[in-house]
Formats: structure tokens, sequence, C-alpha cells
């Protein structure tokens, strides 16, 4: 027997990976919130809200940006795998009807 079978819970762990992005947005526009209106309440200034909602927006985006990037690099990496470089195939291809 080969060892080349996926792990037995791989399937689970990638989808707590996809499920943890929606839940960090979520957390960081209310961690956000929460300390925009912990600041207004203390200082009595309401714009201090609005920008622990600005604080919590921009956190959740650079969690997408970050999922991005590393989404990015792992397609990348296949790119550059022979088993999917279609690239090539189909230049052989074509090269092969001159």
């Amino acid at each position: 027997m080969e060892n080349n079978q996926e792990p037995k819970f791989k399937k689970i762990v990638n989808a707590a990976d996809d499920l943890s992005l929606g839940i960090s947005i979520v957390v960081a526009v209310a961690i956000g919130v929460g300390i925009g209106f912990g600041l207004k309440s203390l200082f009595g200034y309401p714009w201090l809200f609005w920008l622990g909602v600005f604080w919590g927006l921009a956190a959740a985006f650079l969690n997408v940006y970050r999922a991005y990037k590393k989404q990015k690099a792992s397609l990348d990496e296949l790119a550059n795998d022979p088993k999917y470089n279609y690239k090539a195939l189909k230049k052989d291809d074509d090269d092969e009807e001159d």
C-alpha cells in the first residue's frame, strides 16, 4: 500500500479553514464596534464609535486579503506542477501538427 492517500481529516480541516474566514470577518467587525462603543461611552465623542467601526471593517478586509494571498500562493504552486501544466501539453500538440 502506498502512502499517497489523503489524510483522514483533510476535508474537515479544509472546511474549518474556509469557515474560519467568515467567522473572523464577523468577529473583527464586532470587536471594532465594541471598541468604538466603549471609546464613545468612555470619552463621550460620537465619532469614536465610527472610528471603531472603521477599524473593525479594516481588520475584516485585511483578513480577506490575507486569505486571498494564501489561496493565490497555493494556486501558483499548482501552476508550476507538471501534472496541471495544460499550456505545455497544448504547445506540444500544436508542434506535432506542423
